[in-house]
């Protein structure tokens, strides 16, 4: 359809957030902005989108839910104030909005220490709130703890041989002797969790959660080992605890996600997992917004052979072509060939880089830019 106008037809663009640059709404801003200069007329409608990790309430709350506000524990162990996204009884809690990177100051990672327990106290704000559904998003954790800590603040107990509790961070699950999980809150039996995450990895070994993840939170080889080690003999604990459930989960797709949170939700909440992006667009009411648009525009900051692999733009991408719906992608920059592009369901991808070559450029001026980007693709595409 390239170089075909329409007068009439309406856009829905579906983007993530780019990283380090823009928020998926503020990305849905600048895109229609671009769009509407190119052409006045042109009927917008924006559903920012995420995968699970951070930004997934940022997304909910632009799509209609309320922004709830809860002070919990960082990763550090210092208060932080976390959002969640409620609405008719489903929550949307980002564990990074407790126990993320971003929660850690400049320059500091802790790969041994850093905990999950303010996550546990995210999901405890949204069962007071009255939540009979939760979607935990997991991504961009700071922690490697097997989500002991999330546990912990939901009621578990895992002791040393001493009978102390084992103190925060993954570090410290080598010296788990028991675990006890008669005492998580009597609520999340009648609760639904859905962990939305974008990794499939199995908590432990080279795929697992240490290997993959660990030296993006400071783990350094050694650490990793460690870590490693410490989430196998967790899941040795958990095994004695609940039975053989917790080994079997320990290999499921998603256990190793957000350093075992996964793992976590599957054996002690009994999650189920899904394709974070999937349960977004469920949640938001994508397929009704999908429904009222010609052209579906979605992207995030690197568009490359990860997209694929089950992100946002991907999951965008694959719904709109089962609805018969063109999809466009804008993009901070393009990491993959246009075969690869139409394999996804995408026909055309705009990126900031082939307007300004220089990255640290395309970060900085990331909004003009996209508004730019967005012009060309409608002059080509509308």
């Amino acid at each position: 359809m390239d170089g075909t106008h329409t007068e009439t037809g309406r856009v829905l663009i579906a983007a993530d957030k780019f990283k380090g640059s823009l928020t998926a709404v503020e990305v849905a801003e600048h895109v229609a902005a671009g769009l509407r200069r190119a052409r006045p007329g042109v009927a917008v409608e924006a559903l920012p989108v995420a995968d699970g990790g951070d930004g997934t309430v940022a997304a909910a709350v632009a799509g209609g839910f309320a922004r709830r506000e809860a002070r919990v524990t960082g990763p550090l162990g210092e208060p932080v104030t976390a959002t969640y996204a409620l609405r008719d009884g489903t929550a949307v809690v980002e564990m990074a909005e407790a126990s993320g990177l971003q929660r850690l100051p400049r320059g500091v990672r802790a790969p041994l220490t850093a905990t999950t327990y303010g996550s546990g106290e995210l999901l405890l704000a949204a069962l007071d709130a009255g939540a009979r559904t939760i979607v935990l998003g997991v991504g961009g954790s700071a922690t490697t703890d097997g989500g002991a800590g999330m546990l912990t603040a939901l009621g578990a107990r895992f002791l040393d041989g001493r009978g102390d509790p084992v103190g925060p961070g993954g570090g410290a699950l080598r010296e788990l002797a028991t675990a006890d999980l008669t005492g998580l809150d009597p609520r999340l039996k009648d609760v639904g969790i859905v962990l939305a995450c974008d990794v499939d990895n199995p908590l432990t070994g080279p795929a697992g959660a240490a290997a993959v993840y660990g030296p993006q939170k400071g783990a350094g080889a050694e650490d990793v080992a460690v870590l490693d080690a410490a989430l196998a003999h967790y899941a040795r604990v958990l095994e004695a605890a609940v039975g053989p459930r917790a080994a079997r989960c320990a290999d499921l797709p998603g256990a190793g996600a957000a350093g075992g949170v996964g793992y976590a939700a599957l054996v002690a909440l009994d999650a189920v997992f899904r394709p974070g992006i999937e349960v977004l667009m469920e949640v938001l009411g994508f397929a009704e917004a999908l429904d009222r648009a010609d052209l579906v525009i979605t992207g995030e900051g690197s568009l490359d052979s990860q997209t694929l692999r089950g992100k946002a733009p991907a999951g965008v991408a694959a719904a709109a072509r089962r609805a018969g719906r063109r999809t466009v992608a804008v993009c901070g920059r393009l990491g993959i060939g246009p075969d690869a592009l139409r394999a996804a369901g995408i026909e055309a991808a705009y990126a900031l880089t082939d307007l300004e070559p220089d990255p640290a450029v395309c970060m900085a001026q990331a909004g003009p830019l996209l508004e730019r980007a967005a012009e060309r693709l409608a002059a080509e595409r509308l």
